[in-house]
């Protein structure tokens, strides 16, 4: 059985998914599973994911679902993947030659059951770090604590061990298509370290279409997934004060927008979440007026 499983989510992507594809081609080794999760593509995504299938180059599954939005492809990817370790590459990014050699040598060297995965670098395609590098002087960590005590900043591409990444499943809420991702990773560093890798894993590239890039209307359409997010967020043990302050306004701001009356006794943190309010309405009220539903 290979080892890895590089896992794609993708949304009438077919325009770009090509490059991606063939990333994957040129890996120095081919110990690895590409799995293609469609979410509901409405283009020829599953006729071009056919032919590369018939070409036999790589390894590819292929599943298609209903469109559930990014975190209910995670979902199913996690419940279809069979590696023992996992990467998820998006439909507009791909991978360098020696990506998948890199992970699969690094985890032989240092992985195993005490730690959740690896995290490693992304790039943009002309090669500068996306934020900083990964301090060179540890070994291991915590994705909280690299942004949070350590001075990261910027995407990383974490690679995890699959049996953990079934866990914490993503809630799926009605007409809503989006739940922050980090969710589960940062449930994930209640009990695990990260093992730190200082090598490029991804090469991005934010597109006009991208969530990214769109992240004040995911946040207008998506109140019910978002404050989900900010109350998890407020139950980290491991998170300052402050921290869970501005989870509360974030949580006061989408509880306003979905129309959730009952927030102040669903919050974890009531008294830091009673003294968001006046900057949660107001952040309320600057979505509305940035934004609009389609």
């Amino acid at each position: 059985m290979k080892k890895l499983t590089v896992f794609t989510p993708t949304y009438n992507r077919a325009y770009c998914l090509h490059v991606c594809y063939e990333s994957l081609k040129r890996q120095t080794s081919k110990d690895f599973v590409w799995l293609i999760i469609d979410d509901g593509s409405t283009d020829n995504t599953e006729q071009l994911v056919a032919g590369w299938i018939s070409e036999n180059e790589i390894q590819i599954r292929y599943h298609r679902q209903e469109n559930q939005g990014m975190h209910g492809a995670h979902n199913t990817a996690y419940r279809l993947i069979d590696t023992e370790l996992n990467v998820c590459i998006d439909s507009d990014d791909y991978m360098p030659d020696g990506a998948v050699e890199q992970i699969n040598a690094f985890w032989e060297l240092h992985g195993g059951e005490h730690v959740s995965g690896i995290v490693g670098l992304d790039s943009f395609t002309d090669g500068r770090i996306i934020g900083t590098k990964l301090p060179e002087n540890m070994k291991r960590s915590t994705l909280f604590q690299l942004y949070s005590k350590h001075g990261v900043i910027g995407d990383k591409k974490l690679v995890y061990r699959t049996e953990l990444t079934r866990e914490y499943p993503y809630p799926i809420f009605e007409n809503e298509k989006y739940v922050g991702l980090a969710y589960k990773y940062y449930k994930l560093d209640e009990q695990y370290e990260l093992l730190l890798m200082n090598e490029v894993l991804c090469c991005v590239e934010y597109l006009p279409d991208g969530s990214s890039m769109n992240m004040l209307k995911q946040y207008r359409k998506n109140p019910k997934g978002f404050a989900f997010y900010r109350k998890e967020l407020m139950k980290l043990p491991f998170a300052s004060s402050l921290f869970k302050f501005r989870q509360s306004i974030h949580y006061v701001s989408s509880s306003l927008t979905s129309g959730n009356r009952n927030f102040m006794k669903e919050t974890p943190a009531k008294l830091l979440t009673l003294l968001a309010i006046p900057l949660g309405v107001m952040l309320y009220w600057y979505v509305i007026r940035k934004t609009s539903v389609t």
